[in-house]
C-alpha cells in the first residue's frame, strides 16, 4: 500500500527541467536556475515559471515584463547548481561562471550562449500564489542550436538536457518509445 504524506504535500511532478533562466533591468542581467518550468499553451505558445517573490529575478521580471528560458545540456550542471545557489543581489552570475551574454531579437534580456536552446518571452500575465508566483510568458522567438539537430530533429546523442528531483540532478538516457506508437496497434 501507497504511504500517505501528510506533512510533505508536494508537486512530485517530475522530470522537471532544470532551465537558466535570464532577465535583465536597470540594476543589469541575472540567472536563476529554476526547475518549475512549462509549456502552458501551444497557441499562442506560453511558458510558466514559478518564482518566489524574494528572488532578484522577481523584481527584474516584474519591472521589464521580459525573460529568457535557456536550456543547458548536461554539460552546465555546475553553472546550473551555482545559479541556484548563489543570489544575483550579491554577485554577478555570468562573471563567476564564464557564461557568455548573447544579445536577444526581441527582448533586453540575454541569451546564454552555452545553453543550445533559448526561448526569449515576453510577460503576458502574473498569477501570485502562497510561496511562488506564477510568470506567464508568451514566446516571441526561439534559438536552437544546429549542433543538437538531425534531419531536423533533436539528437538526444548530441543534447543532454538536465532534469530535476530534489535533490538530485539528472538526464534521461532511455528512449521508451516514440509519440505516436501505439497508433497502428
Amino acid at each position: 500500500m501507497k504511504e500517505f504524506f501528510d506533512k510533505t504535500k508536494s508537486p512530485l511532478i517530475f522530470p522537471r527541467p532544470v532551465t537558466l533562466v535570464t532577465s535583465h533591468s536597470g540594476e543589469g542581467d541575472n540567472i536563476i536556475t529554476l526547475s518549475w518550468v512549462g509549456t502552458v499553451c501551444s497557441v499562442p505558445p506560453v511558458v510558466g515559471i514559478g518564482i518566489r517573490k524574494s528572488r532578484f529575478s522577481y523584481s527584474h521580471i516584474e519591472k521589464s515584463g521580459e525573460f529568457v528560458v535557456n536550456i543547458p545540456g548536461a554539460d552546465l550542471i555546475r553553472e546550473a547548481d551555482f545559479c541556484g545557489t548563489r543570489s544575483g543581489r550579491d554577485i554577478d552570475k555570468f562573471k563567476k561562471t564564464g557564461l557568455t551574454k548573447e544579445h536577444a531579437k526581441l527582448v533586453n534580456a540575454p541569451l546564454i550562449k552555452e545553453c543550445p536552446i533559448n526561448i526569449e518571452c515576453k510577460l503576458i500575465k502574473t498569477v501570485i500564489f502562497g510561496s511562488h508566483t506564477l510568470f506567464l510568458g508568451e514566446v516571441v522567438g526561439t534559438h536552437i542550436d544546429e549542433k543538437i539537430l538531425r534531419e531536423g530533429k533533436f539528437d538526444d546523442e548530441k543534447f543532454q538536457p538536465l532534469a530535476y528531483l530534489s535533490p538530485h540532478y539528472f538526464t534521461v538516457k532511455k528512449i521508451e518509445g516514440e509519440y505516436g506508437f501505439t497508433k497502428d496497434s
